[in-house]
């Protein structure tokens, strides 16, 4: 039970660093790509934009900004700091793994390696109104890449 305790503290740590942290916060002048969301139930608003490097087609930056609690603007610093140096592609995977995570409860174990910080989240999961919260930065830069191209 006490490593229960010290876990979900570490955790709480985690978070408010991440929320804090200015390392991703910020605009791009002229991105490839920007988003903006907003979640509804508690007025969360979030931009995100992205800057992609050619020829090699990796992230090459993502800045956010907008107001939230703590839990969205950590997940959104999280994220950035996940995606960036992936490929559009791969970023999109995990985004879709990370969302599938917090929404469908799926084991942990399960997460990719590239999102091990995400498992900071965890809790949140049993808090569906605070699921939105945690989900807003990653649909929000959902809605930014390019289609998929489909065959």
């Amino acid at each position: 039970m006490e490593g229960d305790q010290e876990l979900k503290e570490l955790y709480q740590d985690v978070l408010l660093d991440y929320s804090q942290s200015g390392a991703h916060k910020g605009k791009i002048e002229n991105p490839h790509f920007h988003s903006r969301g907003i979640n509804p139930v508690c007025g969360d608003e979030i931009e995100i934009a992205m800057d992609v490097k050619n020829p090699s087609g990796v992230i090459e930056k993502i800045r956010y900004s907008g107001h939230g609690c703590v839990i969205s603007q950590a997940s959104a610093a999280m994220m950035a700091e996940c995606l960036e140096g992936k490929t559009p592609e791969r970023a999109r995977d995990l985004v879709l793994a990370f969302k599938d995570m917090m929404l469908s409860k799926t084991s942990l174990d399960l997460l990719p390696a590239e999102l091990e910080v995400m498992k900071a989240l965890e809790g949140v999961r049993k808090f569906p109104l605070r699921v939105k919260c945690a989900t807003l930065a990653w649909n929000t830069i959902q809605k930014s890449f390019p289609e998929e191209k489909r065959s």
